[in-house]
């Protein structure tokens, strides 16, 4: 399928530049122009407002978008919700999986995110008897990706301990295949996530050598790394570094709680960092030294983890509010990083053809700039007015009305 827009405002090559051409074939860029001044051809579509690569969602649990609005209800830690979260993952099945994410996935194609990661252990029946499919609850959140037009990177997730050599509990079960080996032999070859370091016992990580890309939940709770040091001596991210599994294929999730040994082996390594901004503030998790990460050599991302919010703009601002918050200094990132952290892939030649639209009119974005800053310190979800992913228009504003109440069926279904 071909198609040609004319954007009036993109961010291509670093910069905002005006009057962008660009041509789809076969789901990609074969043409980029900037600062055009020629009238387009008839069959040439204008996008009015400014345009950005299609954003990435680096870290998602699609069955914890239930969760919204009863977990914050009253106090607790992070383990009291997750007693909650259980009572989730203790009621699906593949079909009630597959309209749960598929709304999920929808309703992160309507705020601009065009692929996810998926971060997925929610694997058998309950009591832990695998389905005759085994692989059911995977291929149901695949399906659900593709009918809801984003791209999926689905992260088979060993899980297989309910902690440091411990036998799983209750809906864990669900979770494990016994132990990294059956893991392997059910998942196959293929991305791949070590659930944590408590979840996988040492001597078995050896499993995830060459698996790429390979993502881990690293140090999210300090009582992690508490256990962590009293069952192997060491941090998880030095253990994850004796086990020969840091590198630039791997990615570590929330990294909230290191030690300047710990940032210095992820930068080191060129290991990827994902944070998630609204989870770990939704959890009390504390705020992660992102730009440290960053200027130690890690490539940094984004995610929306438990889906307390889906909004890309509010996680990208958060990596920067919430360093003002920690530091109480302004001014950790320009609005081009986070832009480029936020991006799936840039406008170019060759690149997949993602784009999204924002409306620069809106309350909440007038006045901004149309630019970088307006991206970063203004626009949220609700100011994207189109999506395209692989030159195919999955979201268009007014879509939004449907998903809600795609949303509504799905959640009330999980709770009945």
């Amino acid at each position: 399928m071909t198609s040609s827009y004319l954007l009036e405002r993109a961010w291509v090559d670093g910069a905002v530049h005006t009057n962008v051409l660009v041509e789809i074939d076969g789901g990609r860029f074969t043409r980029v122009e900037t600062d055009r001044e020629a009238e387009p051809a008839p069959d040439v579509e204008l996008l009015p407002g400014l345009t950005l690569p299609g954003l990435a969602n680096d870290h998602s649990h699609a069955f914890h978008r239930a969760l919204r609005g009863r977990t914050q209800r009253e106090r607790g830690t992070f383990w009291t919700w997750r007693d909650q979260m259980y009572d989730v993952a203790d009621r699906l099945d593949p079909e009630s999986y597959l309209a749960l994410a598929r709304a999920a996935y929808r309703e992160m194609v309507a705020a601009g995110y065009t692929s996810v990661s998926e971060f997925h252990y929610l694997h058998h029946q309950p009591a832990g008897m695998p389905y005759d499919e085994p692989n059911a609850m995977g291929d149901a959140l695949r399906e659900a990706a593709r009918q809801a037009g984003i791209r999926i990177t689905l992260l088979d997730t060993c899980y297989v301990s309910s902690g440091f050599g411990a036998p799983p509990e209750g809906v864990q079960r669900r979770y494990s295949d016994g132990d990294a080996d059956a893991w392997a032999a059910r998942a196959g070859i293929g991305p791949a996530a070590i659930h944590s370091v408590r979840a996988v016992p040492r001597d078995q990580l050896a499993t995830f050598h060459g698996r790429s890309p390979l993502h881990v939940h690293l140090s999210e709770q300090a009582a992690e790394n508490e256990a962590c040091l009293a069952a192997y001596g060491v941090t998880p991210t030095r253990l994850l570094h004796e086990a020969d599994l840091l590198g630039p294929d791997t990615t570590v999730v929330h990294a909230t709680h290191l030690t300047d040994d710990d940032i210095e082996l992820l930068g080191t390594t060129g290991t990827r960092v994902c944070i998630t901004p609204t989870t770990e503030r939704d959890l009390a998790d504390g705020i992660g030294p992102a730009r440290r990460l960053h200027d130690a050599g890690c490539p940094i991302s984004v995610g929306s983890d438990s889906h307390a919010v889906v909004d890309p703009f509010e996680e990208l601002r958060a990596l920067e509010m919430d360093e003002r918050l920690a530091t109480r200094e302004r001014g950790h990132w320009t609005a081009g990083e986070l832009l480029d952290i936020g991006a799936g892939g840039p406008i170019e030649v060759g690149a997949r053809a993602d784009l999204v639209t924002l409306d620069t009119s809106s309350p909440r974005t007038a006045g901004t700039g149309a630019d970088e800053q307006t991206v970063a310190f203004a626009a949220t979800a609700a100011d994207v007015v189109q999506v395209v992913a692989d030159g195919r228009v999955v979201f268009t504003r007014g879509d939004e009305v449907e998903i809600g109440r795609e949303l509504d069926r799905a959640i009330r279904a999980v709770w009945a």
